[in-house]
């Protein structure tokens, strides 16, 4: 389970950073940035864990919970699936933490990024590899991005229907697989991923 080792070993502004989105063939890439101003309640440490490990009504429990406490910092900030095809996805996702903590109200003194490498801040950062199933604070981050990105790819379901994306998020389901070939790719679409791109050289060949 995650604990708060890590925040309190270095004392100060700690924030944990997560992103979900890298594996999608629709959406943006979006990351949250967490920092607790003091050790969470017993309560609230009991419903954060790595966002993969719960299922979605726990997550929606959890993140309520995050969303009401007075002493806690959140930030969320996404990169788009234009910056994605310029960037690559690896360079994106660190482009969505970089500016999540960015966002903070004050800025951390130190970060900790969920992984085996960190993007570029103007504060100290430190990569912990299985960090959101380590650090409290990374697990909050892993949740608040999760959920946050959930909704925001079920808004756009109902303006590009037929893709499943409130079901999928956005991942290569075989039901938005096949939706792809019968309604072809939206905007919202990532043209170098997976069937997206298969489909734009079948079409290019054609």
């Amino acid at each position: 389970m995650p604990h708060f080792r890590h925040e309190s070993r270095h004392g100060g502004r700690v924030a944990g950073v997560d992103e979900v989105g890298r594996g999608p063939l629709a959406g943006p890439v979006l990351a949250a940035a967490v920092m607790f101003r003091s050790r969470p309640s017993r309560r609230l440490a009991a419903l954060l864990d790595d966002s993969k490990r719960l299922s979605s009504g726990h997550r929606e429990t959890a993140y309520a919970a995050l969303m009401g406490c007075d002493g806690i910092a959140i930030a969320v900030a996404a990169a788009s699936v234009r910056e994605i095809a310029r960037l690559n996805i690896l360079h994106a996702s660190m482009l969505a933490m970089s500016r999540a903590v960015f966002r903070l109200p004050a800025p951390p003194d130190l970060v900790l990024v969920d992984g085996n490498r960190c993007p570029g801040l103007s504060c100290a950062a430190h990569a912990v590899i299985g960090g959101d199933a380590e650090s409290l604070s990374i697990a909050a981050a892993s949740i608040v991005a999760k959920v946050t990105r959930d909704r925001l790819m079920a808004r756009l379901s109902r303006r590009w229907p037929g893709y499943g994306w409130e079901r999928n998020a956005g991942y290569g389901t075989a039901h938005h697989r096949a939706a792809l070939g019968s309604l072809g790719p939206t905007r919202h679409h990532r043209e170098a991923f997976g069937t997206v791109r298969q489909l734009a050289l079948t079409l290019a060949a054609a």
